[in-house]
This record gives structure tokens, sequence and C-alpha cells, in this order.
């Protein structure tokens, strides 16, 4: 069975960058590094790049790895290729995950989020998840999902978007 992160979580990360990954998260990231082992602990991937503007994005070894091979299976030298190297993988660090579940996100990480300490929301979307700035999480992703809500009508089920 292949885990995904869902849910949110918000967590704390202190002036030296210290953050716990939600445990769910630690299990998906867990399942999704190969060289994973009981007496190993997960790797994972933080994605930065400029196209994320207020969020950062979190990938299994696994699932960075589908990505990366999918940008180098482009024609080399094509446009595609060169802008999608540069944003995903050039824009991208590995990151291990302690014993206890934390990790440190590096000081330009946090600026590119506008903080040095506090609360961070963590938001699973299934392959990957997103971190944000608590603030930021609320007045984006919630703000925006309200908007979309607001016209539907009472009883709308948004699993009809799969059907066509």
């Amino acid at each position: 069975m292949e885990l995904n992160f869902t849910g949110e979580h918000t967590q704390k990360v202190d002036s030296k960058g210290r953050m716990s990954i939600p445990a769910d998260f630690r299990r998906v990231l867990e399942s999704g590094d190969p060289e994973w082992t009981p007496d190993r602990t997960p790797r994972m991937y933080l994605l930065y790049g400029d196209h994320l503007k207020n969020q950062l994005q979190g990938y299994s070894v696994a699932e960075f790895g589908k990505v990366v091979a999918q940008i180098n299976a482009l024609p080399r030298g094509s446009e595609r290729k060169q802008i999608l190297s540069r944003l995903i993988i050039g824009q991208s660090i590995r990151l291990d995950v302690d014993k206890d579940g934390r990790t440190v996100m590096p000081i330009k990480q946090r600026q590119k989020l506008g903080i040095t300490d506090g609360e961070l929301t963590f938001s699973g979307l299934g392959d990957h998840f997103e971190i944000w700035k608590a603030e930021s999480y609320d007045s984006d992703v919630s703000s925006t999902l309200t908007a979309y809500l607001a016209d539907k009508p009472e009883g709308y089920d948004p699993l009809i978007l799969l059907d066509g």
C-alpha cells in the first residue's frame, strides 16, 4: 500500500531552524526512502524554487526521484528541460530527519517564508506536502478555498471534480 501525505499540521520552527516533521509525514518519508531501515533515519527533499512564492514543498526520496527522472527524459538542451532543471533540481536540497523526527530548515528557506522562528503549517497533498508560515497559510490557502466554496450549492461534493 502506498502512503500519502495527508492533513494539515501546525509545527514550530525554532531560531536554529529545527522543526518537527509531523509523525504521519515521517511514515511516508520512511516508506519513500529506498535506503531507510528501522536503524536509519529517513531523508527528504525540500523544494524552494522561485515559482513557489510563499511556500516550500517536501517530497520523499522516491517521489523526488520520479520528478527528476521526468525532467531528465526531456530533450537535451530544450528550454523546458533547462527551466525545470533550474527550478526543481537546482532549487532543492536534501534533508535528513533525525531519530526524533526533526530536521533543520536552512536560514535561506526560512527567510523565503518570512520566518526565523514561529509556527508553520504543513499541508499534505498526496505525493508531496507544502510548508507555509502559519499566517500565510491561513490568509492565502484558507481564503482561496472559502472563496471557491462560497458560490457552491448546499451539499456540494468536490469529488465531482474527479468525474470529468
